[in-house]
């Protein structure tokens, strides 16, 4: 089995226990251990996300955020994500694969990075969508400036041994409905 096929079968499996944990409506209890993760950061510029699907929703932490916060933009295939700010009154539209994006606003790199993902692996390994968006994000920022890169997900999404390449970047935490798990 080719990498690419290891990596459709990891999110195969991943993206079925991601659907039963998402109809077990854990957000809340996630978004409090988000929160007091966020709040041990010392503040920063925040990115997040709008989710899709059956994704975590980080919104109500993002919402509480006293600093600036981001959304991501995808300016195309191949290319990294920019981050535009987002407030909860915000004009939205939609952007590419349906997730929502702010008609406009200043972009800006964040320092701390809310990072969805199909599944996860014990020493932070992610695995997305297949896009690579993240991963050419994260190595871009990382190059940049210290940022933490926060997982999160349902615990269920965890999987013990992910296909991974030398292109994906690691998380340094997950934050799930079960805890922080920090890497």
């Amino acid at each position: 089995m080719t990498l690419d096929e290891q990596k459709a079968a990891a999110r195969k499996a991943a993206f079925a226990r991601r659907r039963a944990a998402h109809a077990a409506g854990q957000d809340a209890l996630a978004c409090g251990y988000l929160d007091e993760v966020l709040s041990d950061t010392g503040g920063g510029a925040l990115a997040g996300y709008m989710p899709i699907r059956t994704e975590i929703s980080p919104l109500t932490v993002m919402a509480a955020w006293t600093g600036r916060v981001g959304v991501p933009v995808i300016q195309g295939a191949g290319e990294r994500l920019l981050f535009r700010e987002w407030t909860e009154t915000c004009e939205m539209v939609e952007g590419p694969f349906g997730a929502a994006i702010p008609a406009s606003g200043q972009e800006f790199d964040p320092d701390i990075l809310i990072v969805p993902l199909v599944a996860f692996g014990p020493g932070g390994q992610r695995l997305g969508y297949g896009g690579g968006f993240y991963d050419r994000t994260l190595e871009y920022l990382r190059a940049q400036k210290p940022i933490t890169a926060i997982g999160f997900a349902y615990d269920a999404q965890m999987a013990a041994d992910l296909p991974q390449e030398a292109t994906d970047q690691p998380l340094d935490m997950i934050v799930t409905e079960a805890g922080v798990k920090r890497l």
